[in-house]
This record gives structure tokens, sequence and C-alpha cells, in this order.
């Protein structure tokens, strides 16, 4: 047997994994083939989404004409009009119906949401899975089962083209989805400063409030952001349940229900940079508030898996 005996500063290529230079040089390369494609699915990904919001706003700015001749080209005039003559036409009043469900809807949401689902994963007792998942099979049906029983439902409670009936539905349409997110985040929180707060003589209702509720700031922002966007853009629900009943009842219609009509409008009287603007108008909100609170629900979504 032959014995190979190595200078002290000398490496040996023999670990024990086995592995060698030729393999670590593969799996470089094969991460760097990786990143390249992952990125390039991001970019173009990124070109998709952005490409028709770009489209939207400069056809606000826009003729007739020029949307007609050239789909991403400058307008000659950037001027507003297309704006106002969109916020004339109703697009106003639409937005100010949206603004006022989403205002109540989106904070009940949140609270009714927030205490089931910290109710379901801090306190055990008989039937909690069977509440919980109760809760989670509300976001395996499609809405669309439920349209008809529900639209009688309103009816009978007289809450059609309402906003209070509009509302409730909302937080009803949302809890599962809330429920579900808050539960798993509440389950992560540490246990520790909960028993502390008991031992201090707190009650159950002090320390949901002041403890735990603010401990779960980023989940709520998360979960409080997908509601916001999934109630501003809900079209089949107010459809249903915000239409006028009678001759003298005023039309409380939403921004997704103003939009058709808007676009029912302008196939008369081919006024398209006025729909490019209400699409517009109808779009800078929702924009705004994911753009301001990107990290917060990247923070949210994530801390559930690194605790």
């Amino acid at each position: 047997m032959t014995t190979v005996i190595k200078a002290p500063g000398e490496r040996s290529d023999e670990r024990a994994g086995g592995t060698g230079p030729g393999r670590g040089s593969g799996g470089g390369s094969e991460g760097t083939a990786l990143n390249v494609f992952s990125h390039g699915f991001l970019a173009l990904w990124a070109v998709l989404i952005v490409l028709p919001l770009v489209w939207l706003a400069l056809g606000s700015f826009k003729t007739d004409s020029e949307i007609g001749g050239s789909a991403l080209s400058w307008p000659s005039n950037w001027h507003l009009d297309a704006f106002s003559r969109a916020w004339g036409k109703g697009i106003g009043d639409y937005f100010a119906h949206t603004l006022i469900v989403i205002t109540f809807s989106v904070p009940l949401t949140m609270l009714l949401g927030s205490m089931a689902a910290y109710v379901l994963a801090r306190y055990p007792f008989p039937g909690n899975r069977v509440v919980y998942y109760f809760f989670v099979s509300g976001a395996m049906f499609p809405v669309f089962l439920a349209l008809v029983p529900l639209f009688f439902m309103v009816k009978r409670l007289d809450m059609l083209n309402t906003y209070q009936g509009l509302i409730l539905v909302y937080v009803a349409y949302s809890m599962p989805f809330t429920v579900f997110f808050m539960h798993s985040f509440f389950r992560t929180l540490p246990t520790a400063v909960h028993e502390a707060a008991v031992i201090d003589g707190a009650s159950d209702t002090r320390i949901f409030f002041q403890v735990m509720l603010p401990m779960a700031k980023p989940g709520l922002i998360s979960v409080g952001i997908f509601n916001v966007l999934g109630q501003w853009n809900q079209y089949i629900l107010p459809s249903v349940l915000m239409q006028p009943q009678t001759g003298s009842d005023p039309e409380r219609y939403l921004l997704t229900q103003g939009l058709i009509q808007l676009q029912y409008q302008m196939g008369y009287e081919t006024d398209l940079p006025v729909l490019f603007a209400g699409v517009t108008i109808a779009m800078i909100p929702m924009l705004v508030v994911y753009l301001s609170f990107q990290r917060q629900i990247q923070a949210g979504l994530t801390s559930a898996t690194l605790k």
C-alpha cells in the first residue's frame, strides 16, 4: 500500500460530501442559469403588467384618432380634459360610493376576522377545528353559487341598493381569507408574552387589543391590503345588490359598475379618452396603496414562515 504524504499547507480535495472542483463549478453554472431564467421571467412578467397600465394612462391624454392610430404613441397635447369630462359623467359619484363602502367594510372585516382568528388560534375548546374549517371552507366556494339566495336574503332584510347591505355582504365575503391568514399569524406569536400578560392580571380583551394585536401588525397590514384590493375591484356583488329597485330609488353604483355604464355611453358617443380616464382614476388609488405598503406586505407574508 502506498502512503501519500501531503505538505502541511496543502489542501485535500477529498471532503465528507465527496464534492470536487468539477462538481462545484457545475453547481455554479446551474445556479447562474437558474438566476438568469428567473430574472428573465420576472422581467417579462413586469413588462406584461406595466405595458397595459402605460397604455391606459397615455390613452387618457389622447384623442379618438390617436387612440385608434398607435397604441403606445405619445399624445400630441397633454391636457386633463378627459379626466374632467369623466368626473362629470359620474365617475366622481361612483368613486364616492366605493369609498364609503370600503371605509366601513374593510375595518369591520379586519376587526371581526382578527378576533375570530385569535380565539381559534390561542384558545382550545371543543369544536375549535370544526369552526375553523367552517370559516376556511367559505373560501372554497365561488360567490356565483350563492348569488340567488344572497339576493333574496338581502331583499328580505330590505337592504338592496343600500350601503349597509353591501358592507355586511363584503364583510361576510372577506371573512374566510382573513380568518385563515390571521389564524396562521397568531399561532406564530410567542406564548411567553401572552402568559406574562395573564400573570399581570390583564383580561382577555385587554390582552387581545393591547398586547397581541399590535404584535400582529405586519399580518394585519398585509391582509388589510388584500381586502382593500379585493373589495375595491369587486364587480359581481355590487352588480346584483346595488341596483335601483324603484323609479325613485337613487343610483348608488360603485366604480366597477360605473365603468361599465361609462363604457356603454362611450360606445355611442365615441369618446374613448373619457373611458380611459375613468379607468385610470379607478386604478390610481390601488397603485398608491400597494406601492406605499409593499414592504409591509412582504414582511407580513414572510414573517409567518421565518418564525
